[in-house]
């Protein structure tokens, strides 16, 4: 459990290292980047070693309809992870579309896992994401980006489908299959 905290710190202060120490990071110029690169990397490592390592602590048996509302929270949070990138007329729809889908991931997990590792692991990183909106928030005014075309937003539901079924086969990969049977 010690590296799986310890990954989430070391994420956590990575992410933030951006907007809690701006003149520090601008002075520092790509190796900035670099070193906030290095500590989310470093982090994303620790933290799926320390999980995989963690001593199985029960905390609550989740009932198995959650996983029925964990596979639509997905389907929805990979979907809120692409209106990042679209260039249709979602564009602009929402401020934070990747933290958003971090927050409805770590719910969608909560709801699935009731082992303390997961607890912290999921209900860390929701708390990561939620802090991170608070302070861009608080930071930075948002302009609305204009809408594009309409068949973009088509072509982003087609990827969140394929993307979808890629992550069901990830998982079931590692041994896990995310459909009840």
């Amino acid at each position: 459990m010690t590296y799986l905290i310890l990954g989430l710190i070391l994420w956590t202060a990575a992410h933030l290292f951006k907007r809690l120490a701006p003149e520090l990071r601008e002075r520092m110029g790509t190796a900035g980047k670099g070193l906030a690169a290095v500590g989310v990397l470093a982090g994303l490592g620790l933290m799926v070693v320390g999980y995989r390592q963690a001593e199985f602590v029960n905390v609550w048996f989740p009932p198995a309809w959650t996983v029925h509302v964990n596979n639509l929270m997905m389907l929805g949070a990979v979907f809120l992870y692409g209106m990042s990138a679209t260039k249709g007329r979602l564009r602009g729809a929402m401020r934070h579309p990747q933290l958003t889908a971090v927050k409805v991931w770590a719910v969608a997990h909560l709801l699935v896992n009731g082992d303390l590792a997961s607890l912290v692991l999921f209900g860390g990183l929701l708390g990561w994401a939620v802090l991170e909106v608070v302070i861009i928030n608080r930071a930075e005014d948002w302009n609305r980006p204009k809408p594009g075309e309409a068949k973009r937003d088509i072509l982003l539901v087609i990827i969140t489908l394929v993307l979808f079924f890629v992550m069901t086969f990830v998982h079931n990969w590692l041994g896990v299959w995310p459909f009840p049977g």
